[in-house]
């Protein structure tokens, strides 16, 4: 490994908060290899490690919550979990330390905008198996992400529908025996990276209860029943029992 190199990744692990120990023995090896995506055409890349993160990362996360959370149900748990271990939380956390400074990657890779948040959630979860396969704990794992979990985990216990408007809806229809809310997207905008590229309405009964915008479908659907939720907890503050027939 180059010496500039082996200087951008012990500044890295600094920054990350890691003890010394990680920069001692294959540690950087490691951390190097999590960094360096298949595209790029070396001999090692972050696939192994990605497939290592994978797992530590779901076993990190779940005693994180053990130890933080010990009142939630084993559904909740399993519930918030998925979203502290989703590649969308990793993508933000992969953003938050500017990873794609220190990715190496080919020419194609590098250009494509639209797999960005795709190549920095990668290679975040390359690196939390990097962590563990240098230190054969958690240890490390934890010092770096619960700064991350104790933030994220406050943000999604302090929303009531826990990050997932649409399996909310979907209990609330049900629970009135009105069926499954219906979702119509459609596409405003072909760029990639354009906040309100599509457009979503969902309705229950035929009735509209609310539309919302977003970079995918899914984010579109998303914020379409965050609206809809919204606009519902507004009627029954009102009194009325059941908004949608009432």
């Amino acid at each position: 490994m180059e010496q500039r190199r082996r200087c951008q990744l012990q500044i890295l692990c600094q920054e990350l908060g890691l003890t010394p120990d990680i920069l001692t023995g294959r540690g950087l090896e490691y951390i190097n290899e999590a960094l360096t995506h298949t595209s790029s055409g070396q001999p090692q890349s972050h696939e192994q490690l990605e497939f290592l993160g994978d797992a530590v990362l779901r076993l990190a996360a779940t005693e994180f919550i053990a130890r933080s959370q010990p009142h939630l149900t084993v559904g909740e748990r399993s519930a918030l979990r998925a979203q502290l271990v989703s590649d969308r939380w990793l993508a933000a956390v992969g953003k938050e330390i500017n990873i794609e400074r220190l990715l190496q990657v080919g020419a194609v890779a590098a250009r494509d905008t639209a797999a960005r948040n795709t190549l920095r959630a990668e290679a975040t979860e390359a690196l939390v198996g990097a962590l563990y396969a240098a230190t054969g704990n958690l240890d490390m794992v934890h010092r770096w992400l619960t700064p991350y979990w104790l933030h994220s985990s406050a943000v999604l216990l302090s929303d009531p529908y826990r990050g997932n408007s649409k399996s909310a809806l979907q209990e609330w229809s049900q629970g009135h025996q009105l069926g499954l809310p219906s979702y119509k997207c459609e596409q405003r905008s072909w760029c990639h990276g354009d906040l309100h590229r599509f457009l979503c309405r969902v309705t229950i009964n035929g009735r509209t209860l609310g539309e919302g915008q977003g970079r995918s479908r899914r984010k579109a659907e998303q914020a379409a029943a965050r609206s809809a939720l919204n606009q519902l907890q507004k009627k029954i503050d009102k009194g009325l029992a059941c908004p949608v027939t009432t």
